[in-house]
């Protein structure tokens, strides 16, 4: 029987966790998950995808904990834009999604691990340290499932499904259902309101939805938002 993985050896400085979730009470109760371990430490918290990415960015962090949906931007969006600009940095997403498409979009934006939010207690801290020695993790029980899945669509000449929108229309997509209008949103993304609404105007036609509440119900099924 081969021995759990083990924590950093003695002395060695614990890692440096970034905590991103948008509910309080569930940080909470992740902070106190991990800051029971001597080898991890939370060291910032951020209630949204674009704030996590402010506070990397200002901390010396080592590890990114994301949600994946919160306001602003989403943890996959948050962990692409890590990913780009924080090369080195280690990210998990924590999420209440057991969803093969999720799993294989959090890989795609730069992610280690994938977490579910149900089982956070039993396997976020092995997630954490496999993360930290740059490691995959994969929540029990999903291994066969998506390797399965996987295998089957290349059988059939598949392949991964496509992204129905480009990275710019998710961002774009996501603060418009949270209801942001187009200078505000132009000012959170560094772009001006006419190319936001250049980028609406494709969604609209992309996705053949006529307004703002067709593209909202959308990004409920797509999971950038909560109901």
């Amino acid at each position: 029987m081969t021995a759990p993985p083990q924590p950093t050896s003695p002395g060695t400085p614990p890692a440096r966790v970034l905590l991103a979730d948008d509910h309080a009470l569930v940080r909470q109760g992740v902070r106190l998950i991990l800051d029971g371990e001597p080898d991890l430490t939370v060291v910032a918290e951020a209630g949204d995808g674009a704030e996590a990415v402010e506070l990397a960015r200002a901390h010396d962090i080592d590890l990114a904990v994301l949600d994946i949906a919160m306001p602003r931007m989403t943890g996959l969006q948050a962990a692409r834009e890590l990913s780009r600009r924080l090369p080195d940095l280690h990210i998990l997403i924590l999420t209440m999604y057991d969803n093969e498409q999720y799993f294989f979009e959090a890989l795609r934006a730069g992610a280690s691990g994938y977490v579910l939010k149900s089982v956070a207690d039993r396997d976020l801290v092995e997630a954490c340290r496999a993360a930290v020695r740059d490691e995959p993790f994969v929540y029990p029980g999903a291994e066969r499932a998506l390797v399965r899945s996987y295998l089957e669509r290349l059988h059939r000449g598949d392949g991964l499904p496509e992204r129905a929108v480009t990275e710019r229309e998710e961002e774009i997509l996501k603060l418009v259902a949270e209801g942001h209008t187009s200078k505000e949103i132009g000012e959170l993304l560094f772009i001006s309101a006419k190319t936001v609404e250049r980028h609406r105007a494709n969604l609209l036609h992309k996705l053949g939805m006529k307004d703002r509440l067709e593209l909202t119900r959308y990004a409920i099924r797509a999971g950038l938002i909560e109901p």
